[in-house]
């Protein structure tokens, strides 16, 4: 065992995705493709009494962690610090219970295997219904594009073999629990449409399109960022909304050309990692 461990995890962006429901959360998960950030969220284990999780020095209850501590049979304080909004569609709650398995698996010296802790956490994040393959993502790094749903045991992912500047606002927050709780049959089959093209075509104007043409399909369009969108298109621009979060984002200059004040990071080129 050792006093603390720290990892950090990128922040991740979807695209688009298709939604596959299974018993098993681990088989469970969805399709799609989306880009994981530079900017992304630290998280620091250290072994307590009592388990405590703490996000950006404020107490937070993030059910996905607290399973992931429940399946590692360890009480610990969390502290996890975010570039990223909560509830934005940057997979923070996955980031939070990916870092949390790869640090408390060194603190608590568990000896599981990389794909056993992207197991945990995504089965976590499953069953929390707070996401379907932010994990998975975050665990690969680059632009992974999502083949086939679940966790590394039973998923399939290829990647966009590309790197890019990235620029997002976000104007508030989305509610992945209630989109994924609904009907998700008519967002299903405009994932499926978007999936096709991307592995067509896998490349990051393609993803772009794509995940504007499944964000209009699947009704999921909010007022702001459609907005956004048309502002980006006027000065021909390229820009989508991240799944699932009132927040746009875009490659290059979009944004910043459309006369917004973007935060801007870039492609991560790895996946999750210990420090």
């Amino acid at each position: 065992m050792t006093d603390e461990a720290t990892a950090f995890v990128p922040g991740h962006i979807t695209g688009f995705f298709s939604a596959h429901r299974d018993d098993d959360p681990t088989k469970a998960g969805s399709r799609g493709c989306g880009v994981t950030l530079t900017d992304g969220v630290t998280v620091t284990v250290e072994s307590a009494e009592e388990t405590e999780l703490l996000l950006d020095g404020e107490p937070i209850d993030v059910e996905p962690v607290r399973t992931v501590l429940e399946t590692l049979e360890a009480a610990a304080r969390v502290e996890a610090e975010s570039d990223l909004p909560l509830g934005a569609g940057f997979g923070v709650s996955g980031a939070m219970a990916l870092g949390t398995a790869l640090a408390a698996n060194r603190v608590f010296d568990r000896r599981l295997s990389t794909n056993e802790l992207v197991t945990v956490a995504h089965g976590a994040e499953v069953k929390a219904g707070t996401g379907l393959g932010d994990v998975v993502a975050q665990a690969h790094g680059g632009v992974p594009i999502r083949l086939e749903p679940g966790g590394p045991q039973y998923n399939e992912l290829d990647s966009i073999p590309a790197r890019a500047r990235v620029e997002y606002v976000s104007f508030g927050q989305l509610s992945t629990a209630e989109v994924l709780s609904g009907d998700t049959e008519r967002l299903t089959a405009a994932g499926r449409e978007a999936l096709s093209l991307v592995v067509d075509e896998p490349t990051l104007p393609s993803l772009l399109y794509a995940s504007r043409r499944f964000a209009r399909e699947a009704g999921l369009l909010t007022p702001r960022v459609r907005e956004a969108l048309e502002d980006v298109a006027a000065v021909e621009g390229h820009a989508s909304m991240a799944m699932l979060g009132d927040t746009v984002f875009a490659f290059g200059t979009g944004l910043s050309d459309a006369g917004y004040d973007p935060t801007v990071c870039a492609t991560h080129p790895a996946g999750a990692t210990l420090k």
